[in-house]
């Protein structure tokens, strides 16, 4: 390695991919009602840590308002997104529903915890602009 070289610990590798994907996630309650509070939010990030690591995905970031999550996800191409998006809100809207029964019927949201849609975004690296410059610059043969 050259010196003074540093490995970018985002870059992972696989046997034959190298990739560095991050995606900023929301997910919002039923009805937006205002569910959460600081001990559901902390509960709720600790469910999908586990789900994230389940699928090989590293939950960077997170945090909450009453009535939504976000999420930075670090995940690997062999997931599906939608997968993943799919096993975050369902384990945990189980965890949820099971642990904090009493103030989420109080609440009411019927029989689902979170709305059916969310928020996806890709993030991270070089912005779009750069990236499309990158290509548009490279020497096609002639």
């Amino acid at each position: 390695m050259p010196p003074g070289w540093e490995p970018d610990h985002d870059i992972r590798r696989g046997n034959h991919v190298i990739h560095n994907l991050h995606a900023h996630l929301v997910f919002v309650t039923k009805y937006r009602r205002e569910i959460f509070n600081d001990d559901m939010l902390t509960r709720c990030e600790e469910i999908m840590r586990d789900v994230s690591e389940s699928f090989g995905a590293e939950l960077r970031e997170f945090n909450g308002e009453g009535d939504h999550v976000h999420l930075l996800v670090h995940y690997p191409p062999k997931i599906a997104l939608s997968k993943l998006v799919n096993s975050l809100k369902g384990v945990s809207s189980r965890y949820l529903r099971a642990e904090y029964t009493d103030r989420i019927n109080r609440i009411g949201t019927g029989s689902v915890f979170w709305s059916p849609s969310y928020f996806a975004g890709s993030c991270g690296g070089a912005s779009l602009s750069i990236v499309k410059d990158y290509i548009e610059s490279r020497k096609r043969p002639t």
